[in-house]
C-alpha cells in the first residue's frame, strides 16, 4: 500500500515537473516565433516551420492591408503548435498575393547622412581651471545623437562647432536621441587654453560612406531593398540614424579572398556622384528607400514567405567579374525563426567551386546579394563566419519586403 502511494507521488511529482518544463518552453519560443505570418493566395493555410505547426483557427473573409504588404484578400487566427500537438500561442496569418520583385546582386555606393551630430567619442578639455569635462556634466554618452541646440536643428558637425564657439560659455540647451528615445539636457561649454576656444569635449560625426550590394527594388512602387542589415558607425557601433541619404552607381575594383581567421573584401568605387535612389530607413535589417533608375532587361521572380525557404540547393546572385551579377551554386543548411535574430534566420554553405576560387567563400561586400531557391527570392547575404569563410547567413527576403513596403505609409 505503501509503495503505491509512493509511485503515485512520483508520477504526480513528475507530471508537475513536465507541465513546468512545458509551460517555460512554450513561454520562452512564444517571445521567439513570429505573431505574423503570410500565406500566399492558393497555398495551404496550414502549414509548418521546423518542429512547429501552423493551424488554422479561424477566418474573416474582409480586406486588408497586410502589415506593410499589400493585400486585397483575407487574414485568419491560426494556433502555433509545438510537434503539432502543443499549443504555444495564436498568430496572425495573412492571405496574399504574390509579390514580384527584381533580384539585384549588383554593387551600390551608399552616402548616409545622420539626423544631427553623432557623439563618436569624448575627452577632457584642458582650462586655466585644470581638465574639465562638460560632457560627462551633462550626461552626453558615446552613440548619442545631438539633434538640437537652443532651439536651433543640428544638420552637421559645422552647425554645432559654431554654436558652441559663440556661446562664450554660457549654458546651452541640447535636446539628445539615445536608442531611440529623446531628452533634454543643459551643458556649459569651457575655454580651452589650447586654442582659446570653447570646446564641450566631444567628437561628433554626421556622415558615412561605403559599398553595399543591392538585394532588389519593386518596379510597381519605385522601391528598392538592400544590405541585409543596417550601417552602424566604425566608432560607436551603433546603427547611424538617417536624415537623408542617396546610392549611386558603383564599381568592384578589387577581390581580397577570405580565409580561415581573416574576412575577405570587395572593394569598389563609385562609377559617378549621381544618385540613383535615394535612402529613408537604415535599420537593423537593411537600407530601404526610393529608386529613380532602373537596370534595362530585368526579370521578375516572386517573394517566398519565410515557411517555404527549405534546406538543400539555392543559388545567390553576386557580381565579381566584369561588374556584372552571376549566380553560385550554394546549400541552405538550416532555418531559424527566431524574430530576435532577423538578420540570422537562414544558415547556408558555399558549394560553388567558382565562388570558392574567387573568394574562398562569402567576404565583406556580398551583404545584400541575393539567394533564390526554385525561382523564388528567399533572402539575402548577411554575415559571414569570421573562422570558416564558407559559411554564412542570410536574412528572409519576406522580412526586407515587409520593411521596403514599410515607405509607402509614409
Amino acid at each position: 500500500m505503501k509503495s503505491t502511494k509512493n509511485k503515485i507521488r512520483i508520477i504526480v511529482y513528475l507530471l508537475i515537473i513536465l507541465g513546468i518544463i512545458l509551460y517555460v518552453f512554450t513561454s520562452f519560443m512564444s517571445k521567439k516565433l513570429p505573431d505574423v505570418c503570410y500565406v500566399i493566395n492558393n497555398e495551404p493555410r496550414n502549414f509548418s516551420m521546423n518542429l512547429f505547426s501552423v493551424t488554422e483557427k479561424n477566418s474573416s473573409n474582409h480586406k486588408l492591408c497586410a502589415n506593410n504588404i499589400q493585400n486585397n484578400n483575407e487574414k485568419y487566427t491560426a494556433t502555433l503548435k509545438f510537434l503539432n500537438i502543443i499549443p504555444v500561442k495564436n498568430i496572425e496569418v495573412n492571405v496574399i498575393d504574390p509579390v514580384f520583385v527584381s533580384p539585384s546582386g549588383t554593387p551600390f555606393g551608399v552616402k548616409i547622412y545622420t539626423v544631427g551630430a553623432l557623439v563618436i567619442n569624448t575627452s577632457t578639455v584642458k582650462t586655466q581651471n585644470g581638465f574639465e569635462k562638460p560632457w560627462e556634466i551633462a550626461g552626453i554618452l558615446k552613440g548619442d545623437v545631438i539633434t538640437q541646440v537652443n532651439q536651433e536643428k543640428i544638420s552637421n558637425n559645422q552647425d554645432l562647432e559654431k554654436i558652441i564657439e559663440k556661446s562664450n560659455g554660457r549654458d546651452l540647451n541640447l535636446k539628445i536621441l539615445r536608442d531611440n528615445q529623446k531628452f533634454e539636457t543643459r551643458i556649459t561649454p569651457v575655454k580651452s587654453i589650447d586654442d582659446s576656444k570653447y570646446h564641450i569635449g566631444i567628437w561628433v560625426r554626421d556622415s558615412s560612406a561605403g559599398i553595399g550590394t543591392l538585394t532588389f527594388y519593386e518596379r510597381k512602387n519605385n522601391l528598392f531593398a538592400g544590405l541585409g542589415h543596417g550601417i552602424c558607425d566604425i566608432d560607436t557601433l551603433e546603427i547611424l540614424p538617417v536624415s537623408h541619404g542617396d546610392i549611386v552607381e558603383a564599381n568592384i575594383t578589387e577581390i581580397i579572398p577570405g580565409r580561415r581567421g581573416v574576412p575577405g573584401e570587395l572593394k569598389g568605387c563609385f562609377v559617378n556622384s549621381e544618385p540613383i535612389g535615394q535612402i529613408k530607413i537604415n535599420n537593423q535589417t537593411g537600407l530601404y528607400g526610393v529608386l529613380n533608375k532602373f537596370p534595362e532587361n530585368s526579370v521578375e521572380i516572386p517573394v517566398a514567405t519565410k515557411q517555404n525557404v527549405k534546406k538543400g540547393p539555392a543559388q545567390i546572385l553576386v557580381t565579381l567579374d566584369n561588374n556584372k551579377p552571376e549566380l553560385y551554386n550554394i546549400n541552405i543548411d538550416s532555418v531559424n525563426y527566431n524574430i530576435n535574430s532577423p538578420t540570422q534566420n537562414i544558415k547556408f554553405s558555399v558549394t560553388d567551386p567558382r565562388l570558392l576560387e574567387k573568394t574562398g567563400g562569402i567576404v565583406q561586400g556580398m551583404s545584400g546579394s541575393p539567394i533564390i531557391q526554385n525561382n523564388s527570392l528567399i533572402g539575402a547575404v548577411t554575415h559571414v563566419f569570421v573562422n570558416n569563410p564558407t559559411k554564412g547567413y542570410a536574412i528572409f527576403a519576406e522580412t526586407m519586403l515587409v520593411n521596403s513596403n514599410s515607405l509607402l505609409n509614409i
